[in-house]
């Protein structure tokens, strides 16, 4: 199993009826910005320790397990959906209480590069620099859209509290790291091992659950709106680095409904950027290739 070069150390932080898990490595240095590392959808703080592990300086490192996601609970039941300010307001309480007014390196993947690069227009006095890794946001939406959506939301909160969709338990952590080698065949035994062990946890029954709220998995009910978005990229003053793979994951997804193209041309809202791409790696390139990632990261934060 992969053994990690620079184990991280827990600690829990209780905000909005929420134990918020934070994974830490390092310490504060003096004069050095925080690096704040924030994760996707369906992943966990600890997906990061391959590029930590990689990284060449020293840093005090943050990384929270967002809400319905990893060790972060609540006091009660879980909600069922999730609204997408919730993790603006999260993060903001969250670096309140531990870095207070000083600027932070930010960055996020896929899900998290999307609130990473939100905050940062919303927030734009507390990042330093900002990375965002596949965080592209969503294709862009009409008015007539709305209808079916509040439909569909509906519908599924309806089909989570009947039971219909909740995430699928294995037999055991070597299952686990089959299913996350079969989502990524780029992902090679050891760090699928270890992944798993983060990913997912045994319940009462023996079964490995998921470490994530079925309630992700219900739609937004408000639709994407490109114009609040682009307002909101004028407002970023930190420099950008957007670092996107070789494999084409829009593609893949929205099927024509939403390009790469049209991704970068949003960026030009943006007044500082810069543009890399990593090869041989897709989506979760951060497990892909994390000596390349973390290369570019180091050189953009210096």
């Amino acid at each position: 199993m992969y053994q990690a070069l620079r184990p991280s150390r827990s600690e829990f932080v209780a905000l909005r009826h929420l134990n918020h898990h934070l994974r830490i490595w390092g310490q504060p240095v003096a004069g050095q910005a925080p690096l704040v590392l924030v994760h996707g959808w369906m992943d966990v703080s600890a997906s990061w320790q391959f590029v930590v592990d990689a990284l060449q300086t020293q840093r005090w490192i943050i990384a929270p397990d967002w809400r319905g996601f990893g060790l972060t609970r609540g006091d009660g039941p879980p909600p069922d959906s999730y609204w997408f300010p919730d993790y603006l307001l999260d993060l903001d309480l969250l670096l309140d209480h531990m870095v207070g007014e000083q600027p932070i390196d930010l960055v996020g993947h896929s899900m998290g590069g999307n609130v990473a690069m939100m905050y940062s227009g919303v927030r734009p006095q507390r990042i330093r620099k900002l990375v965002n890794l596949e965080g592209f946001g969503m294709p862009e939406t009409q008015p007539a859209q709305a209808p079916d959506r509040y439909a569909q939301w509906m519908d599924e909160v309806k089909a989570l509290q009947r039971g219909e969709s909740a995430l699928k338990a294995y037999d055991s952590a070597a299952a686990v790291a089959r299913r996350l080698m079969k989502t990524n065949p780029r992902l090679p035994q050891d760090k699928a091992d270890w992944l798993a062990q983060q990913w997912a946890a045994p319940n009462a029954n023996g079964q490995w659950e998921i470490l994530g709220d079925a309630a992700h998995k219900v739609v937004n009910a408000h639709l994407y709106q490109v114009p609040e978005t682009l307002a909101i990229y004028q407002r970023i003053s930190a420099p950008l680095l957007s670092i996107t793979a070789s494999d084409d994951s829009m593609g893949k997804w929205w099927k024509g409904r939403y390009s790469l193209a049209q991704y970068h041309e949003r960026l030009q809202a943006v007044a500082q950027v810069q543009t890399a791409e990593i090869q041989d790696a897709g989506h979760m390139l951060h497990h892909d290739q994390p000596q390349a990632l973390a290369q570019l990261i180091e050189n953009f934060l210096a």
